[in-house]
């Protein structure tokens, strides 16, 4: 079997080279870590999580647990140890983000036909089977490679992490445990909002002082992770709609529902830490300490983790990639994960797979069989080639998938037909393309 070199230690990075290992080939994996860190990252072990502990929505009825089932049906070795190291999260897949990267270093590191490489690569031997899978802090030599292959420029965006806190220094008297609508017991704490208090808190966040993003600051921001204090500045009520929506919660001193509400997810599995869902950020440290203390029963909330911002790099897809997740104009450099134009964790994973898949039967003399485009994982790809001249990077979501042949009205049903239908359709692709 040919030697293939997976570079980077990523979520989509590991499952490439899980995949790529356990179908024979020999993997070369290239992590840059301990020998050089990016500026969020700080263990280190493989997969590490960075903006939020949580993989979404695990229904299958909804877009993130569509794809989260198209990839249990791949293999995924993310899902495998995510599924082990659950915390509760309502109706969302969340993880002990510790347990969750020993987990999956130690799968990696289990495979005896895995080399894994600490250092940092700078060249890119066009001879050798590649997947590039460094992420969106793709920077230095290797980023230079790129613009090389690519025949231009990658593109950059900003993304947004959000605060954590201690369990401990909340005042529990003022939050209330629940999950909206009621779906999966009391997993979060919430904290909510009357009219006044939320005028006052916006008030102060609109005008809090950001930290200084030097040259970074011309960049297009990613809807997707958008700092608060910048979706605030939209409207007095952007964040009323936005991560402070009410719906779906109760008040269970008065029975109504709160002009606005906080949600704080669990960040590990013992509930010692909670981050502050939808609050990305980039205030500076002493701002969100004085700000988010403004939020009902965090009033003197130790912070674990404050919120940073982290410069993400991602490739024009349709430009520059040939729909099998190819560079355009090489024979086996590939690109996977969030680099490549995906957007999110179990995406990236997901991407990564696809990439070996891709590889793989290159190698073996094959043209690769593009998945239906009914599935999720198949639409994303369908997304990544389709030309785009404001080309933005995308995750899962039902709007991709192409319609039923018969409509059908309902919400809910329809994301069920959806699901169903792509899920038979990914097993009738399987069994065509083992």
């Amino acid at each position: 079997m040919s030697e293939i070199r997976v570079i980077g230690a990523g979520l989509a990075g590991c499952e490439a080279a899980c995949m790529l290992a356990d179908a024979g080939h020999k993997v070369v994996l290239f992590e840059q870590k301990p020998v050089h860190f990016s500026p969020a990252h700080h263990s280190e072990k493989f997969a590490e999580l960075v903006c939020s502990n949580s993989f979404k929505a695990d229904r299958v009825e909804s877009a993130s647990g569509l794809l989260k089932a198209e990839m249990r049906l791949l293999g995924s070795v993310c899902l495998k140890v995510a599924d082990g190291c659950r915390v509760p999260a309502g109706g969302a897949l969340a993880v002990d983000r510790e347990l969750f990267s020993a987990g999956v270093t130690e799968e990696v590191r289990s495979r005896s036909n895995i080399e894994v490489v600490n250092e940092e690569v700078e060249s890119i031997d066009p001879d050798i089977p590649t997947i590039i899978a460094t992420g969106p802090l793709t920077e230095g030599g290797l980023a230079e490679e790129i613009r090389k292959l690519t025949g231009g420029d990658s593109l950059y965006f900003f993304d947004a992490a959000a605060p954590i806190v201690t369990r401990d220094s909340l005042n529990m008297d003022r939050l209330y445990s629940m999950s909206r609508y009621g779906l999966g017991g009391d997993d979060y704490l919430n904290a909510f909002f009357d009219k006044a208090g939320y005028e006052e808190f916006v008030e102060q966040l609109i005008n809090a002082e950001c930290a200084e993003l030097h040259s970074f600051e011309e960049q297009p921001v990613y809807e997707g992770c958008m700092p608060i204090e910048k979706l605030a500045k939209r409207g007095h009520d952007a964040i009323r709609y936005g991560p402070m929506k009410p719906v779906g919660l109760r008040n269970p001193e008065t029975g109504h529902r709160p002009w606005a509400a906080v949600q704080l997810r669990r960040e590990d599995e013992e509930g010692t830490m909670f981050n502050l869902v939808g609050f990305q950020t980039n205030l500076k440290f002493s701002e969100q300490r004085r700000v988010f203390s403004m939020i009902p029963g965090l009033e003197n909330a130790e912070f674990a983790r404050y919120g940073v911002m982290h410069r993400n790099s991602f490739l024009n897809a349709p430009e520059v990639l040939d729909g099998t997740l190819r560079i355009k104009g090489t024979e086996m450099t590939y690109v996977a994960g969030q680099l490549s134009g995906t957007e999110g964790y179990m995406e990236s994973a997901g991407c990564g797979m696809l990439a070996a898949r891709f590889l793989m039967a290159r190698l073996d003399g094959r043209e690769p069989a593009a998945l239906p485009e009914t599935t999720m994982l198949g639409a994303l790809m369908r997304y990544l080639k389709t030309p785009n001249k404001d080309f933005q990077p995308m995750g899962a979501n039902m709007g991709i998938l192409p319609g039923l042949k018969d409509e059908i009205r309902d919400k809910k049903e329809r994301y069920a037909g959806y699901a169903s239908r792509a899920l038979s359709d990914l097993k009738a692709y399987l069994a065509e393309n083992k």
